[in-house]
C-alpha cells in the first residue's frame, strides 16, 4: 500500500509521490532561539520526526533541512536587554536545543541552516521581486505586495478581502503601503543597535518570512516534496513563503504541506499566567523519563489536539515498561523449539502496523497493533510455545517498529556486580523457603533503586 498523507494546501489525503523516484526534500520549520523551545514546539519537530522515520522505514531516502532562526526581532531584543552580541545570545538557546532533541530521541536534520549565514540568499530572492514590482521600498523597509501575487490566500484559504486591519493582520510600527503587505528586509534603525548587514538592497536585515524560502530554495531547490509545521504557521507564514518564493521563481514551491495540530495542557493553551507552561527542562527537573515524553507527544494523530498532562506521562511510561519487558522476557526464553505460527503472526502484523501508517501516519492505531501483537506473543510465552529462533524474529520486528517510536531501551542494562549478588543471595533464600530474608533483600534492593519481577522464566532486575 502506497503512503497517503493529508496535504493543507489541497485539503485532502493524498498518494505521497516524490520529485525523485525514492529520494525526498523535507524541510521542517525550526526554533527562534531567543529561549528555550516549550513542549508544543516539540510536538511539531516530533510528527516530523516520525515521518521522516516513517518514510525512511518505507526505503525512502530523506534529505531534512530545520532551520534555525537566530536573527528576528525577539532575538535582538533578547541580545540588547542582556547587553551581548546576537551571536552570544542565541548561541546558549541553540546549545539548549540540540541538548533538547537529543534528550527526545529526535533524529537531527540533516542540515540546520542558521538565518544569519543566508543573507546573500535572502536579498537575491528580494531583488528579483524589486525586478518584478512585486516587492516596493518604503522609508522603513522593503514589503511584498499581497496584491501582486496570484493565488495568495490558497493554503490558508483566507482571501485578500479579509485581511483588514485588526483581524487578521495587526497593523504595527511599520510604513507599508497596505496593513497586510509583509516586510521583507527592514532598514536599519537606532533600535536594532548592532544588527545589521550592508547589502546592495540597503543597510538592515532580513524579515522573518524570507529566511525560511531563502534556506529551504538552495539546500533543497526551488520546488521540493514537504515542507512541515505546526498549524500556527500555516497563516501569515506558510502563506508568504509560498507567495514571495513563487512570484520570484515562477515555480510551485512546495508539493506536500505538513501540518501538525496545536498541543493542550490540561485541556487549555498553554500559558504562563495559567501555570501550565512547560520547556522540556521543566518536566526533566520534575523527574520525568524523556522517553515517556516521547511516547507521549507523538502518540496521537499529528492533526488531532493533542492534550498533554503529567498523568498522560505517567501512562507513557507504563506504556513503554510494558514494551520493555516483554522484550526480557523474550529474551529469557529457554525453550528450543519453534512454533512455525509466528513467522505468518509477524507478516501479519507488519502488514497491519504498515496499512495503518500509510493512512496518513495513523500512529494511535499502529501502536494498538503493536500492543496486540505483544499480547498475543506472551500468551505463546506463558504457554512455553515460543522457541529462540521465534524470539530473534519478534525482536528484530519490534526493532523495526521502534526504528519509528524511539522509546525503547535496545541497550542491556548494566547490573553492578553487588547487586546481581543480593539477587543471587535472595534466589537461595526462595528456594531454602527462607521467605522473610527473601523480602528484606528485596527491600534493600529497592532502597539501592532496583525492583524484583518474579516470572515463570526467572527474576527481572530493572533500576526504578
Amino acid at each position: 500500500m502506497a503512503l497517503k498523507l493529508y496535504n493543507t494546501l489541497t485539503r485532502k489525503k493524498e498518494e505521497f509521490t516524490p520529485i525523485k523516484g525514492k529520494q525526498v526534500g523535507m524541510y521542517t520549520c525550526g526554533p527562534t532561539i531567543y529561549d528555550y523551545a516549550h513542549i508544543g514546539n516539540f510536538r511539531a519537530y516530533m510528527c516530523s520526526d516520525v515521518l521522516k522515520r516513517y518514510l525512511r522505514y518505507k526505503g525512502f531516502k530523506v534529505k531534512h533541512v530545520m532551520n534555525i532562526t537566530d536573527v528576528e526581532d525577539k532575538t535582538i531584543k533578547g541580545a540588547i536587554k542582556e547587553k551581548i552580541s546576537l551571536k552570544k545570545y542565541t548561541k546558549k538557546f541553540e546549545k539548549a536545543f540540540f541538548e533538547d532533541l537529543e534528550e527526545l530521541n529526535i533524529d537531527k536534520a540533516d542540515v540546520f541552516p542558521r538565518a544569519t549565514e543566508h543573507i546573500n540568499e535572502m536579498v537575491g530572492i528580494i531583488e528579483k521581486l524589486l525586478e518584478k514590482k512585486i516587492a516596493y521600498k518604503a522609508k522603513d523597509g522593503i514589503y511584498f505586495d499581497i496584491s501582486k501575487s496570484k493565488g495568495y490566500g490558497k493554503l490558508s484559504g483566507i482571501e485578500l478581502k479579509e485581511l483588514q486591519v485588526g483581524k487578521r493582520v495587526r497593523e504595527d510600527q511599520y510604513e507599508k503601503e497596505e496593513a497586510h503587505d509583509f516586510a521583507l528586509w527592514k532598514f536599519w534603525d537606532e533600535n536594532d543597535y548592532d544588527v545589521f548587514w550592508e547589502t546592495e538592497i540597503g543597510k538592515g536585515r532580513p524579515g522573518w518570512h524570507i529566511e525560511c524560502s531563502a534556506m529551504s530554495m538552495k539546500l533543497l531547490g526551488d520546488t521540493f516534496d514537504i515542507h512541515a509545521g505546526g498549524i500556527d504557521l500555516v497563516f501569515p507564514h506558510h502563506e508568504n513563503e509560498i507567495a514571495q518564493s513563487e512570484c520570484s521563481t515562477g515555480k510551485k514551491f512546495v508539493n506536500y504541506w505538513f501540518h501538525n495540530e496545536h498541543l493542550l495542557v490540561n485541556g487549555q493553551k498553554m500559558s504562563k499566567s495559567l501555570e501550565n507552561f512547560y520547556t522540556l527542562r521543566d518536566l526533566l527537573g520534575k523527574g520525568h523519563d524523556p522517553s515517556a515524553i516521547r511516547y507521549l507527544l507523538l502518540s496521537s494523530h499529528y492533526r488531532q489536539q493533542l492534550n498533554f498532562t503529567e498523568e498522560g506521562i505517567k501512562a507513557a511510561k507504563n506504556a513503554i515498561d510494558r514494551l520493555n519487558d516483554f522484550i526480557i522476557k523474550l529474551k529469557a526464553t529457554k525453550n528450543n523449539k519453534n512454533n512455525p505460527k509466528i513467522k505468518k503472526l509477524i507478516e501479519q502484523t507488519k502488514k497491519h502496523f504498515e496499512k495503518e501508517m500509510d493512512d496518513d501516519l495513523e500512529i494511535s492505531n499502529a501502536l494498538a497493533v503493536v500492543f496486540d501483537f505483544v499480547k498475543k506473543i506472551n500468551t505463546l510465552i506463558m504457554n512455553d510455545n515460543i522457541g529462540k529462533k521465534d524470539v530473534d524474529q519478534v525482536c528484530n520486528l519490534m526493532l523495526e517498529f521502534d526504528g519509528i517510536f524511539g522509546v525503547l531501551e535496545t541497550k542491556k542494562e548494566k547490573i553492578p556486580d553487588e547487586i546481581k549478588k543480593l539477587v543471587q543471595e535472595r534466589e537461595k533464600a526462595r528456594k531454602e523457603e527462607d521467605y522473610e530474608r527473601a523480602d528484606r533483600i528485596r527491600e534493600e534492593l529497592k532502597n539501592k533503586g532496583y525492583v524484583l519481577e518474579d516470572t515463570e522464566e526467572g527474576t527481572l532486575v530493572k533500576s526504578l
